[in-house]
């Protein structure tokens, strides 16, 4: 019997989505390296990517209403299938009491897409949260690995253009690992570009 994959699972009140394991990033701290799933969910790793069909078939069992916010975030950048994550969000924002919805992205989705995409996720999404993970262009590229040499300034770039289409709610994330003065580093360039930090546990 075929097993199934996981394309959603619940952490607290909220939903979650995986659609992608692709990323352009290797993180150094990426729970990927030491676990198959996160707060205690099915394995994420995804056999396939699934298809509209199969997403759809896995949301429509679930009470979507219930909960308080759906959030793209699996093993992977959502951005990397921007055109589903895309229909999935317009469809389900759609609907009669749909909950919040939000993505926890990279911030890379313009390089990954090759055009400025902030107007398309910002025209479907409630809440846009960016990773920041740290303070300075160097700690940033030591520990996020992007495949990308200038992915420190299009993730700034990319959160910019979402705080100037004014229709999500725009932060950006550090994990509570850091030093405090990476940290205020941190909260130093998310205000700059008009975005508010949050500070995530590691274990989170």
């Amino acid at each position: 019997m075929k097993k199934a994959m996981t394309i959603s699972y619940e952490v607290g009140n909220n939903l979650y989505l995986n659609f992608t394991n692709k990323c352009p990033c290797a993180c150094t701290f990426c729970i990927r390296n030491s676990a198959d799933g996160a707060y205690g969910s099915d394995p994420l790793w995804l056999e396939h990517e699934p298809s509209l069909e199969e997403i759809w078939e896995d949301l429509d069992r679930r009470d979507l209403a219930k909960y308080d916010e759906i959030v793209f975030c699996g093993y992977g950048e959502p951005t990397e299938r921007l055109d589903v994550l895309l229909e999935v969000a317009g469809e389900l924002k759609a609907r009669p009491g749909c909950p919040l919805l939000r993505i926890n992205t990279n911030g890379l989705g313009d390089l990954v897409n090759g055009r400025s995409i902030a107007e398309e996720l910002c025209s479907v999404l409630d809440v846009i949260s960016v990773s920041l993970n740290a303070g300075t262009k160097e700690e940033y590229m030591k520990v996020t690995r992007p495949k990308f040499p200038e992915a420190f300034e299009a993730m700034q770039r990319f959160t910019a253009d979402c705080v100037k289409t004014g229709n999500a709610q725009v932060m950006m994330s550090v994990v509570d690992v850091i030093p405090q003065e990476e940290i205020e580093a941190s909260r130093r360039i998310a205000e700059s570009l008009g975005a508010k930090l949050r500070i995530r546990k590691y274990d989170e």
